[in-house]
């Protein structure tokens, strides 16, 4: 497989932010998001074997431990690695983008899932056929760059119902929306989703890699 690193660091986005986490970034994306921090991820990589992976992930003696990207699903491997992983004892977290489709996921894992606003100049590559196939277990997350932003995620949580499926995360785009904005917003319309904070953002330096 095509990894571009693997490190432990904070957990810093979903119900499991704080907790102590092993990352595996995947290497390649098929999207092109506006705000994207890990433009690296694209191109940077490693061939490492499954085995390599377990190994190294295991070697940092945590519980929780996330694949992630880049978009982990275009590679077909990591189906693999996902239920090896669960088999391991591990909890396993899969952030993806929300374009491919997640059925083969093994259910042993939870699926965040990043749905894609306008802002991000994505939006149109969303595979709603995805919500269909959530567990309560999962988690949606909506970065939100605007009140454009907002809206449409306010309407696309309300169309599908999504608040009664899983977890529902808005998360404002670091430093282009003002948490306290979204906050008011959220308050206002008596939303049943989270306030999301990209926690290593505020522990760490913004720019800094490995965290």
């Amino acid at each position: 497989m095509k990894v571009c690193e693997i490190f432990a660091s904070i957990q810093g986005e979903s119900t499991y932010s704080g907790l102590p986490c092993v990352f595996v970034r995947l290497t390649g994306c098929n999207l092109r998001c506006s705000y994207c921090d890990t433009r690296y991820a694209y191109d940077e990589a490693r061939e490492m074997t499954g085995d390599e992976i377990v190994t190294e992930v295991i070697s940092y003696s945590l519980r929780l431990v996330e694949i992630t990207g880049g978009e982990p699903l275009l590679q077909n491997e990591v189906l693999t690695l996902i239920s090896r992983l669960n088999d391991q004892g591990l909890s396993v977290l899969i952030e993806t983008n929300g374009s491919i489709n997640i059925a083969d996921v093994d259910r042993r894992a939870t699926i965040i899932m990043d749905v894609k606003t306008p802002g991000s100049s994505m939006s149109e590559t969303l595979y709603a056929a995805n919500f269909e196939n959530l567990k309560r277990s999962d988690e949606l997350k909506f970065v939100i760059t605007s009140r454009a932003d907002y809206e449409w995620a306010k309407d696309v949580v309300t169309k599908f119902v999504l608040h009664e499926k899983c977890t529902v995360h808005f998360s404002p785009a670091y430093s282009l929306i003002q948490p306290s904005d979204l906050s008011a917003w959220i308050l206002q319309d008596k939303l049943s989703v989270r306030l999301n904070l990209q926690l290593h953002k505020y522990i760490y330096h913004p720019d800094r890699r490995g965290v």
